[in-house]
Formats: structure tokens, C-alpha cells, sequence
């Protein structure tokens, strides 16, 4: 069978080719942003053009006909989910191979990338592949030779509750004869006093022998429980971990967890003497490297942790097993230190690349020594296989959701899309899919709301406007307050200012702003250096140093010990960083140096080498999308992110996207050359 499906796959995909070669082209519009054909990157561009109309790299595509995907559903109900969870996980094949590898062995592992790829999804995972036929309920006892130093016993799972049961059952038949004399003692007490007055018929000793039997009674029932405390053979074994009735190996997920949390802790008791003090044995409470005893412990931002609390993780990792005591030294449980409790699990610990540089030396080669470490990916290939990855993940999380419908074919290939969007990267999608789930969820919101049977595109885009994201907003805001006191400006001509782009946020959190900058010439030629002022940061600097030899190398002798060249970003209180501004700088210099007017209708965004190439920067899709936002009708990016916008067709068609390789690219398409075309020739020549 597998032999025939894969057959009848290599025809569809011979046939697809052969077609694919005959079909005449049909211009960029197809070719870009596709969600599910293929693409040829050789003719992306077509015939090297340097500008075409924003159409022209829009994501309007003919719908793919659904026999050449892999698999077809009419709704994501149609989509087989497995129920293991190491299955569910999406697009991490090498990490998934290193979790059965750990699960097989038990072997710790480090997982080093971006929140939302997986991390606690792989912790579970491993947990759930591990065996659980060797876990045991932890127990604590009164030690009769030192009463802070409880004894610790480790029985089989389940068997933890039936001994405590029996133990409470034994003490309470010790003092069953007790009961029953002070339930005698009692009804003679009562009765006494009737009987004196009856025989001396008197009220006074009726009294005096009432008062009497009732202090004998309650020194009799004090005398009792203080028995009780003082006799260590009726003290209970205290159940610290139980795993009655676990169906898998447990997993416990320890982020952001204090050290008693996490390593145990024994609990203060404020009446430590007179035998009115709980046993320091009751008092004991299992920590999460105790609870996760064969089992699994999921860290998040391990780097987190105390540096002390890292060591004693350490400790616990190297031995299998770690002492309880108190962790507060004002605590009286700090005088309290149990036997060794087993503690053999396997560390999942979590974190970014910073996780790395601040983690425990120590700690991070016990790992490696004993485990694996993984760079979690980011993105994916964009190619029908992973497509059907992100298919799998919708019809996921609306089974986990079971609060929303099932999407529509039309509403996942434009998941797929938006995918491909928060990727920011050509030719890939997302795996950053917390985030990506969130939208899912929303949709579903909406259309739940309209009361509609499966959730279509149209929920979709509502749900992007209702459930933006907070760096969004603040774009949207940033942007009209902008505009409304004339900070943006998109029409006109004007010299030394230009409208660069920028993104606020990081990851796929983040949302494209226009960033005005403007450039003044000054007589002087004191400062070597070209002065940019606006709060930003070391990056920032070091690509106005690059701007600097391109302005020398154009018009060095013009400006050598006459000019001070002055940069300044308008209102960036909270700063600047990346070189992602290089060519608007550049612009805006070159501009205010020569009196050349820059088209105020322009946005532009891309780094620049010290020989002048336009190099790729980031999130350039939601930088379009600010541009448009802002009202501007033309944007330059560099010609190798060109694949990288993905941007709905009908917001693409408001604005004109200039490919660009080179500063002088940029300055010919921006400034307005009219009488000064003797300097255009100047910096072409260069």
C-alpha cells in the first residue's frame, strides 16, 4: 500500500511539473505568497525590473486545486488527530527523535529556543512515554532517636494511603479502653452529685460535688491528648508523595517555582515546646524533585533560578536523592532535616539563548554529560508537507479549544498564510505556534458569536482587528498621534527629511511604525563623526558610522573641515536599535548636504553595507503594513526581502513596492532630482 500511495504521489508530481514547465508565465502576481503552490525562485522576479505596481507582489492566489495537496478535507473535523501527545508536536522532528531517545534512556535534556515552539509540549511528551511501573509514595516517620530527623520509607505506588489508613485505625484502638473509662468517669460524675443530694439534702455539696466531677473531667480529657502527643507509638506516617492511581509517569513543571517549592520544604510551627508542637515528621512537605520522582521536571527559564537553588538542583540530579529541610532560617522547620528522599527524574530544562550565558556551569555540563542539548526551530520550509503540519495543528487546537467549530478548507489555507506572515522569513512558516493558536482561538470566538456552523476566512480577519496584539495598538496609536501634530508626513516634498519604518516588539510580537528622520548640515567640520541623536542604541551607532564612509566616498571633499553633519530621529523616547533606518539615514543626509528635496510620499527600510548594498533587515511585511496604515504611497525595501512580504492582496494594492540593491537605487527613486540631475550623475558615476 505504502509502495502505491507513493507512486501514484510521484505521478501527481511529475505531471504537476510537466504542466508547471508548459504553462506560460503569468507575470509576479502568481508567483508570490502562494499559500500551497510551488514556487520557482529563479523567476520570482521576472525580467529584472527595479520597480513594479503593489499588485504585483500581492498574495492573490488561484486557488490550488485540492488534489495536489497531500491529503483533502472539506473541514478540519475531517483531520485524523493523534491522541498521543508526541505526535501533536509540530515541525520539530529533531527534538521529537532526542524526547524518545531521553524517554528510552532517561536522559536530560535542554531545550534552547523562542516561548510558544513546544518546550512544555516535549515535557509532557517525555513524561507520558516514560514507563510507570516503577513509581512508589514517598512516606515520612517519627524517628524515636531524634525528633528532627524523620525517617523516610518509599513503597510501592498506591500502597502509601493503605498505610496510613492502617495507622490511624492502630492508634485509635490504643486508646479505645481510654475512651471507654472516660465515658464511664463521666456518667459517675453526672450522677454523684444527684445522689449526695438525695441522701444529705443538700444544695452546697450538690454544688461543691458538681464543680468537683466537672475538673476532674476536663484535667482527665487534658491529661489524655497530652498522652496522645507525648507518645510517639500513636504519631501517623505523614504521605509526602502519592501517585495512587497515576496512569503515567508524573511530570511536574517547575517554572518560576521558589526553592521550597521546588526542593521541599518543613513547614514552621509556632508552638514548639510543651509537647503542644506538631512532629516535626508531620510538618514535612515533599518538594517538586521528590514529586517527580521517576518521572519528569519541566524548568522554563532555568537561568531563573537562585544560583544557590541551581547548585542543590545539581545535587539532587547527581545523588537521585535529596534531604528535606526548612528553607527559611528564621523558621523553626530549619532544625529539621529529613533522610535523603529519592529523587530520580529527568530534567527538562527550557529557556532562550540568554537561558545559556546565565545558567549554572556546573548544571548546564551535567546535562550535556548525561542528556542532550537542542536548538528548538523557529520556522519551517514552506512546502506542502508542512503545510499539512499546520492543517494538523488547527484541527488541534479546536479539539483541545472544545469551545469553538472546525475551520473551513478556505479558513486553513489562510492560517497557512498567516503562518507564512509571522515567519518573516521567505520561503517558511511559522513554528512560533502559541501565538498562531491564539488567532485560531479568536476566530473561533467570532464565530461562535455570529453563530456560524465551521469558522471561514471572514472570522478570520475580524479576528485579527479584535484580537490584536498589544504592540500593534500601540503602533496604531504611535501612528495617529504622529499624523495628528504633523510628525508623519505623507505628501509634499521636503530636504533633509525622510520617512523611515521601523518595528516595535520582538519575535512575532511585534508592529511596523513610520520613524520620521531628519538630517541638518552646520558649517564647522569640527566633529569627525556624524552626531545622531534620538536615544539610540550600540547597533544604531555603528550603522550611522557606516552611513558616514558612503557620504565620504560621494562627496567626502565637499564636506572635509567646512560642514557638521546632524542626525536626528524625531521623538524615539523609547529608543532606537538595528540598522534597519541605514538607507533612510543615508537619504536624509545626502539631501540636507546637496538641497536636494526627498518625496514625502516614500517610505523606505533596509541596513546598508560601507560600499553602499542595501542588505535584508526585519520584519518588513509589518512595515509595509505601517506604510500603508500611514497613508503613503510608495515603499523601498530591499530586493532580497522582496519574498518576504506577505500582505493581503487588498491592502497591497494601496501602495507601490520599489525593489532595491544599492544606495543609489535608493536616492534615485527618492529625492527629486529636478535641476540637480549633475549631482544624480555624480553619485551614479561613483
Amino acid at each position: 500500500m505504502f509502495k502505491k500511495a507513493l507512486s501514484i504521489h510521484l505521478i501527481m508530481a511529475s505531471e504537476f511539473k510537466r504542466q508547471n514547465s508548459a504553462r506560460p508565465s503569468r507575470g509576479t502576481n502568481n508567483r508570490i505568497l502562494s499559500v500551497l503552490k510551488p514556487k520557482k525562485r529563479s523567476t520570482f522576479l521576472g525580467a529584472e525590473k527595479q520597480s513594479f505596481r503593489a499588485n504585483s507582489v500581492s498574495n492573490k492566489t488561484a486557488k490550488p486545486s485540492k488534489e495536489k495537496l497531500f491529503f483533502t478535507f472539506k473541514t478540519t473535523k475531517d483531520i485524523q488527530v493523534s491522541d498521543r501527545i508526541i505526535d501533536q508536536v509540530i515541525g520539530q522532528e529533531d527534538a521529537v527523535n532526542v524526547v524518545k531517545k531521553a524517554s528510552e534512556q532517561r536522559r536530560h535534556v535542554l531545550l534552547i529556543g523562542e516561548p510558544g515552539t513546544g518546550k512544555s509540549m516535549l515535557g509532557l511528551a517525555l513524561a507520558e512515554l516514560l514507563p510507570k511501573e516503577k513509581l512508589v509514595d514517598i512516606l515520612s516517620y517519627p524517628n524515636p532517636n531524634d525528633e528532627y530527623a524523620p525517617l523516610i520509607k518509599t513503597l510501592p505506588a498506591g500502597r502509601g494511603r493503605e498505610i496510613v489508613m492502617q495507622a490511624r485505625f492502630q492508634g485509635a484502638s490504643l486508646f479505645r479502653n481510654q475512651n471507654v473509662l472516660m465515658f464511664i468517669i463521666a456518667i459517675i460524675s453526672m450522677l454523684v452529685p444527684w445522689w449526695v443530694r438525695a441522701k444529705y439534702n443538700s444544695d452546697v455539696m450538690f454544688a461543691a460535688f458538681f464543680l468537683g466531677g466537672m475538673i476532674f473531667l476536663a484535667a482527665f480529657v487534658i491529661f489524655l491528648n497530652i498522652g496522645k502527643k507525648m507518645n510517639g507509638k500513636v504519631l501517623l506516617p505523614r504521605l509526602i508523595v502519592d501517585n495512587f492511581r497515576r496512569q503515567h509517569a508524573p511530570f511536574y513543571d517547575a517554572t518560576g517555582a521558589h526553592a521550597g517549592a521546588l526542593l521541599g520544604d518543613i513547614l514552621h510551627d509556632p508552638f514548639q515546646t510543651g509537647g503542644l508542637g506538631t512532629p516535626a515528621h508531620e510538618r514535612v512537605v515533599a518538594g517538586m524533585i521528590h514529586k517527580a520522582h521517576m518521572g519528569v521536571l519541566f524548568i522554563d527559564e532555568i537561568a531563573t533560578l537562585q544560583p544557590s537553588t541551581q547548585q542543590e538542583l545539581l545535587t539532587a540530579l547527581q545523588e537521585g536523592k535529596f534531604a528535606i529541610t526548612g528553607q527559611s532560617e528564621r523558621s523553626a522547620g530549619a532544625m529539621v532535616r529529613t533522610e535523603a528522599v529519592p529523587c530520580s527524574f529527568v530534567l527538562l530544562a527550557a529557556g532562550n539563548v540568554e537561558t545559556v550565558r546565565h545558567m549554572h556551569p556546573a548544571l548546564r555540563s551535567r546535562i550535556r554529560g548525561y542528556g542532550y542539548e537542542v536548538f528548538m526551530k523557529d520556522t519551517i520550509e514552506d512546502t506542502p508537507e508542512n503545510r499539512k503540519k499546520i492543517s494538523i495543528f488547527v484541527a488541534q487546537e479546536v479539539r483541545k479549544d472544545k469551545k469553538i467549530p472546525h475551520f473551513t478548507w478556505e479558513g486553513v489555507q489562510y492560517m497557512i498564510e498567516e503562518a507564512r506572515r509571522r515567519a518573516n522569513r521567505k520561503g517558511h512558516l511559522t513554528l512560533r505556534l502559541r501565538e498562531l493558536g491564539g488567532l485560531i482561538r479568536a476566530a473561533g470566538d467570532v464565530a461562535v458569536e455570529q453563530k456560524a456552523a465551521f469558522v471561514e476566512k471572514k472570522h478570520i480577519l475580524i479576528a485579527k482587528k479584535t484580537a490584536r496584539g498589544l504592540e500593534e495598538q500601540i503602533a496604531d496609536k504611535f501612528i495617529e498621534q504622529k499624523k495628528e501634530y504633523e510628525v508623519i508626513v505623507v505628501t509634499g516634498k521636503k530636504v533633509g527629511r525622510v520617512n523611515g519604518l521601523a518595528v516595535i516588539g520582538s519575535g512575532s510580537s511585534y508592529s511596523g511604525i513610520v520613524l520620521p528622520i531628519e538630517s541638518e548640515i552646520t558649517p564647522g567640520g569640527k566633529d569627525s563623526q556624524i552626531m545622531a541623536t534620538g536615544k539610540l542604541g550600540e547597533i544604531a551607532k555603528e550603522a550611522i558610522i557606516n552611513v558616514s564612509a558612503i557620504v565620504k566616498k560621494f562627496f567626502g571633499l565637499d564636506i572635509q573641515g567646512k560642514y557638521d553633519i546632524y542626525v536626528q530621529f524625531l521623538q524615539t523616547y523609547e529608543g532606537v536599535e538595528g540598522d534597519s533606518a541605514s538607507i533612510a539615514v543615508a537619504t536624509s543626509i545626502i539631501s540636507a548636504l546637496k538641497g536636494i528635496p526627498i518625496k514625502q510620499s516614500i517610505a523606505m527600510t533596509g541596513s546598508l553595507s560601507v560600499r553602499g548594498e542595501v542588505l535584508p533587515v526585519g520584519g518588513v511585511s509589518s512595515k509595509v503594513e505601517a506604510a500603508i496604515e500611514a497613508g503613503l504611497q510608495q515603499v523601498l525595501v530591499p530586493k532580497s526581502n522582496l519574498k518576504d512580504i506577505v500582505v493581503d492582496a487588498d491592502r497591497l494594492k494601496k501602495i507601490k513596492i520599489i525593489p532595491v540593491e544599492n544606495i543609489k537605487e535608493v536616492l534615485k527613486e527618492a529625492l527629486d532630482w529636478k535641476g540637480k540631475e549633475d549631482v544624480l550623475r555624480k553619485i551614479l558615476k561613483a
